[in-house]
């Protein structure tokens, strides 16, 4: 019983549409008609800028966060790792839930990947930061946000399955899950970048100035 009301408190605090309440009371906008209509940080940095699209992330990032270390509220599973590792996993997956489907906003939410990194931090840190890292240098040479979430997604398998080898069975079969649903949720955009229209966000500027005028310039020596 106790386990299934903090299920449904870990999807209460996923369900906060961080970038919907974010669009309406500071720009009385709704996020969803703009843009990508995606609910999510990346759209909010497209649309709102940098300052509120990493304030949604960071929002987002922490409800996964939250919602895993519910578990510590039932003393009892601090006895096993693995079935404490697993009440962690599901409150997790309910934010992710609640996000993507958010009953505070009419059940359209954003895709979750913000709410999930959250999770996997929660749960494992070192795997977690590991992703990161594959995120930002992707992000860095190609400034597209959809392609980082989702080798890094990817990546996480890998990760608990070969690098970390994290003997929990569930939680290995739930770091394949993350990988496929990253690539359910993204398949617009995976379409996009086969097509070559996926946007890029707006970072990076002076290098993408500097790397034009050299090409420029190269262009007029060769001439």
């Amino acid at each position: 019983m106790n386990e299934i009301l903090l299920i449904v408190l870990a999807y209460l605090i996923g369900s906060i549409p961080t970038s919907v309440w974010v669009s309406r009371y500071f720009f009385d906008i709704d996020i969803r008609d703009y843009g990508s209509g995606n609910a999510g940080a990346t759209n909010t940095y497209r649309v709102l800028g940098p300052k509120w699209g990493t304030f949604v992330m960071v929002v987002d990032m922490l409800k996964g966060v939250l919602a895993v270390k519910l578990a510590l509220l039932l003393p009892a599973y601090a006895d096993s790792e693995i079935n404490l590792q697993n009440l962690q996993t599901g409150l997790g997956l309910a934010a992710v839930i609640g996000h993507i489907f958010p009953i505070w906003a009419d059940f359209r939410g954003g895709k979750g990947v913000a709410t999930l990194f959250g999770l996997v931090l929660g749960i494992s840190p070192w795997t977690a930061l590991s992703c990161v890292g594959i995120f930002i240098v992707v992000l860095y040479l190609t400034r597209f946000v959809s392609l980082s979430s989702i080798l890094a997604s990817i990546a996480f398998p890998v990760f608990i399955l070969v690098i970390f080898n994290v003997d929990n069975p569930l939680y290995r079969i739930f770091a394949i899950a993350v990988a496929l649903m990253v690539l359910l949720t993204h398949q617009k955009n995976i379409g996009r970048l086969l097509k070559g229209s996926e946007s890029k966000v707006p970072i990076l500027k002076n290098r993408d100035r500097r790397r034009q005028r050299r090409r420029e310039e190269s262009v007029d020596r060769r001439n």
